[in-house]
């Protein structure tokens, strides 16, 4: 399939196909017309990285994922490098959900004291 088609059932764009294949995510395959030719093994690859970006992956983090699915595994985290990702990310929001709360908490004591100057004198 040729790249406009790779985009479209791959919900992305041209631009974003090309970007993919320069960090050498996407396969770079020419026909003998110089046009850019695909598979349904490069759709899944896109759909791999689409799924991963989506919730918050950086693309470099995707790379043990789609290495996982041009091993010839059924799904791209079914290879350890993919898992250790995984666990990095996962540390990476847990991180971020305690500093939220942190924030949150800060905030609230705030405008808990906020509240106590705003209130009017004698009441």
């Amino acid at each position: 399939m040729r790249i406009g088609e790779l985009a479209r059932r791959g919900g992305t764009t041209t631009r974003a196909l090309r970007y993919y294949e320069s960090l050498g995510l996407l396969p770079a395959r020419r026909a003998a017309n110089g046009q850019r030719e695909y598979d349904e093994d490069d759709l899944r690859l896109v759909h791999e990285i689409r799924s991963l970006t989506g919730i918050g992956f950086a693309l470099e983090d995707t790379r043990p994922f789609v290495q996982c699915l041009r091993d010839g595994h059924t799904t791209g985290d079914a290879c350890a490098a993919s898992v250790e990702v995984y666990r990095r990310k996962l540390a990476e929001l847990d991180d971020c959900i305690t500093r939220l709360h942190a924030v949150r908490d800060q905030v609230r004591a705030q405008l808990e004291e906020a509240e106590q100057r705003s209130r009017p004198c004698g009441r």
